[in-house]
């Protein structure tokens, strides 16, 4: 069972437990130096404390920091205590995000205490706020008051919102349209005859998979992008769904159907005012992510590019 201590209970407690722990907020964000290669969660490392301080008192477990910015460590002897058991835990918790400036698992307190509640140390409920800081290597739950959000506080960016910096490193762009009869002057389809779509000359960015990785407010996270469909909009008031790159159309095809994204137009185009159909096509992306102990998927389309085709009627020769 967890031991909930609130400091700044008496004025001892301040001098010896909260200014203390305070203190270590200067050590700075965490940093994830390790992910399971089973599970893909973001992981750190505490080690088993040594012997615990009384409530108020640091005692003689303190967090030491190491200094290598790559992970986060509990320096101290074995003293028989086997929870936690040494080895890597995840950033992040129920009890929140892994501080390196704190060395606890911590998080906004919700709610927060009522006015004149020792956790405020005197401060009004408008003057910051009362945090909650997990420490596992001891088992105690700890209440804090900071002016201002604690580094990994839970009021930074939300894993998702880190999975959102690293598709903007992604650079995904529209597809580029391969179309047969090709949209240039002078190329001119059939009516009743196949069109061809598909995806020209497709490369990571305009139909992936492809990863990247962003980190933020000490969540780092991994997202994976790839195109689940392309809706064609063909400009005759149809749309075709097409959940592969298509086939590229070849002389070599004739008058086939294109076998994976294809269209037939029943009308022509010479009744448009610029004589052409304009085809729409708009990529739907599907990104999986992970980090911080958490998966998600976000979906991202509204990426589009357009060309212009021309469709006339066949001429009939009458002798």
């Amino acid at each position: 069972m967890r031991r909930l201590l609130t400091l700044a209970l008496t004025i001892a407690a301040l001098a010896g437990g909260l200014v203390g722990l305070m203190s270590l907020a200067a050590h700075g964000d965490t940093v994830c130096g390790q992910t399971d290669p089973a599970t893909g969660e973001c992981l750190i490392w505490i080690e088993v404390p040594g012997n615990p301080g009384d409530p108020g008192e640091p005692g003689d477990d303190g967090p030491k920091d190491t200094g290598s910015g790559a992970a986060c460590y509990w320096d101290g002897t074995d003293q028989g205590i086997t929870k936690p058991p040494p080895g890597p835990v995840p950033c992040s918790s129920q009890f929140g995000y892994w501080s390196n400036g704190y060395r606890c698992y911590i998080q906004l307190l919700d709610p927060q205490p009522a006015a004149g509640d020792p956790s405020w140390q005197g401060h009004e409920p408008d003057d910051g706020a009362v945090y909650q800081c997990y420490q596992p290597q001891t088992d105690l739950l700890v209440l804090v008051w900071s002016a201002d959000p604690p580094p990994d506080s839970g009021t930074g960016p939300t894993p998702r919102e880190v999975a959102q910096l690293a598709i903007a490193d992604m650079r995904l762009t529209a597809i580029n349209i391969g179309i047969a009869p090709k949209a240039e002057d002078g190329s001119v389809g059939i009516v009743g005859m196949p069109v061809w779509m598909w995806v020209a000359n497709p490369n990571e960015h305009t139909w992936g998979p492809i990863t990247a990785s962003a980190s933020a407010g000490g969540v780092s996270v991994t997202a994976t992008a790839q195109v689940h469909k392309v809706t064609w909009d063909m400009g005759d008031g149809n749309q075709v769904t097409c959940t592969t790159a298509g086939t590229p159309y070849e002389a070599a095809y004739g008058n086939k159907k294109s076998p994976d994204c294809g269209h037939v137009y029943i009308t022509s185009s010479s009744s448009e005012s610029d004589q052409k159909f304009t085809v729409t096509a708009t990529s739907d992306w599907v990104i999986d992510w992970e980090g911080a102990g958490q998966t998600g998927t976000i979906r991202l389309n509204g990426l589009v590019r357009e060309a212009q085709i021309a469709i006339g009627e066949a001429q009939v020769l009458v002798q």
